[in-house]
């Protein structure tokens, strides 16, 4: 492995501009991990029209540290009060506020500290090393490969991200019908766009984000956070003791790799990653009835696990041109707002953004890990902000900023709209990144699809001729068929105990 383009990333990272971006980046990652519901897809929705006066590494750098940073932030309001302030931070609630009302509120955001940084720091040594060998076999796709890893994507998205799967898969086809809006690529006919000019293009990806991530977001939280205030319990010896360290090295360890591993996968993230490594220390543990009770492990799995997988979700979307997840998927929106394409062309064609981006992580952990126990006080302060008054300022913010990107009205009007569905989205239990994603990859999809029928003279049994597609259509059919036949066949025994 030739190691000048990483040095030379280092390089890219050290200067005086992109340590302040990734400063930035990293501290209102806290800040949106600490207010609950807004989460770092619907912030990063939102700065995308910033974005656009910034230099490519320097705004990604600034958005990745958004997202990894915000698995900081959604800790300190979990273990202080009792509040997720990010979705990844759900289960941390169980054990850390348990800890809290022990006394032991620092151990907890200490030993969280600690395992973030340290599943972060593996994740990032392992994508470091990971990520130009997939990008060295995705040289090897073609429109077939392609075709075949949007389809697994989009349906692992669907099936394995929260809430129904089949409203999951019914806002992933209004994504991908979305997609298919303005001029055909390949006859240049007009779809979708009922004699609209603003529609002959598509509609762009921006207006979209910030509406049903940013505005459906706000006005859905305006309506549900009428909580009562909670007093925050005192924070107090924060380093953790070495029995403590001791007992939680192992969660520390497994949650590292099980958070790597989940994070690359479409449909992962840093949420399932989480849930998923708290889930397998308490059914190891020779007694799971501490766990909800103030159990290290219960605090060290699920933020080890949530960094660890919010940093290898840049793999495939770096590597391979394809979001993993709806954040990612922003980030994909800023990277061709930014005329960067990502794929397997990246890693050589743009090695000081890839290695710039990669390695600052390295140094964004770092000020995590520095930040994140002297700022508590003023994190927990932040949330007496009333709601009423940071949500009129961000949505003036949102239609503001959606305006500036092509000075055209009609993008505001879209960002309304896709506001309303957002929340109603919301409000009848769909989750908007499948559509995001659908919608990302849809044209990907679309020209691929096409093109590989051409190759193949319309013949579709032509995927299965080639190894990589054929591999993948595989895995898709059994994403479809694995599922109903375990739930038949764990029908049938319940069947039978009961008989």
């Amino acid at each position: 492995m030739d190691l000048s383009p990483v040095l030379d990333g280092f390089g890219v990272v050290l200067e005086p501009t992109n340590l302040l971006y990734c400063l930035i980046g990293v501290v209102v990652g806290m800040l949106i991990g600490v207010l609950p519901g807004l989460g770092p897809a619907a912030t990063i929705a939102i700065l995308l029209p910033v974005t656009i006066g910034i230099e490519p590494v320097s705004s990604i750098i600034m958005l990745a540290g958004i997202f990894y940073g915000a698995q900081y932030g959604g800790t300190i309001t979990s273990v202080l009060l009792r509040l997720p302030g990010e979705a990844s931070s759900v289960v941390t609630v169980f054990d850390g506020h348990a800890l809290a009302r022990q006394g032991r509120a620092g151990t907890a955001l200490g030993i969280a500290a600690i395992g973030s940084f340290i599943g972060g720091t593996v994740s990032i040594v392992a994508l470091s090393l990971l990520a130009p060998l997939v990008a060295g076999f995705a040289l090897d796709f073609g429109p077939p490969e392609y075709t075949a890893l949007a389809m697994l994507g989009i349906l692992l998205v669907s099936t394995v991200s929260s809430g129904h799967r089949l409203k999951a898969l019914a806002a992933a086809c209004i994504g991908l019908l979305l997609a298919t809006v303005g001029r055909d690529g390949f006859t240049g006919a007009e779809r979708f766009t009922f004699d609209n000019l603003s529609l002959a293009d598509g509609l762009d990806f921006v207006p979209i984000a910030m509406g049903l991530f940013g505005l459906g977001e706000i006005l859905y939280n305006l309506e549900e956070r009428h909580r009562a205030t909670q007093t925050p319990v005192t924070v107090a010896n924060v380093w953790p003791s070495k029995a403590d360290l001791r007992q939680s090295s192992g969660a520390i360890g497994r949650g590292s790799v099980l958070g790597f591993v989940l994070g690359i996968l479409p449909g992962g993230g840093a949420t399932l990653s989480s849930l998923a490594a708290y889930a397998w220390e308490k059914r190891r543990a020779k007694d799971p009835e501490r766990f909800g009770k103030g159990a290290v492990e219960g605090v060290a799995a699920p933020e080890t696990a949530n960094n660890a997988a919010a940093t290898s979700s840049f793999i495939p979307l770096l590597t391979l041109g394809i979001p993993a997840n709806a954040t990612m998927a922003v980030i994909f929106g800023a990277l061709l707002i930014q005329g960067v394409s990502p794929g397997p062309q990246l890693v050589t064609q743009e090695p000081e953004l890839f290695w710039g981006v990669v390695n600052s992580m390295y140094i964004g952990n770092i000020l995590l890990l520095i930040m994140s126990i002297p700022l508590v006080g003023l994190f927990v302060k932040i949330l007496r902000v009333r709601a009423t008054v940071l949500a009129p300022i961000t949505v003036l913010i949102t239609l503001v900023g959606v305006y500036t990107v092509n000075n055209d009205v009609f993008d505001i009007v879209l960002v309304i709209v896709f506001g309303a569905v957002g929340y109603l989205m919301k409000k009848l239990g769909f989750d908007p990144g499948p559509l995001v994603l659908a919608f990302v990859l849809g044209s990907l999809l679309e020209d691929s699809l096409r093109r590989s029928l051409l190759i193949f003279d319309g013949d579709p049994t032509g995927f299965f001729t080639r190894p990589i597609s054929g591999v993948l259509l595989a895995t898709f059919v059994l994403v479809i068929v694995v599922p109903p036949v375990r739930a038949a066949i764990r029908r049938r025994r319940t069947h039978k105990e009961l008989v």
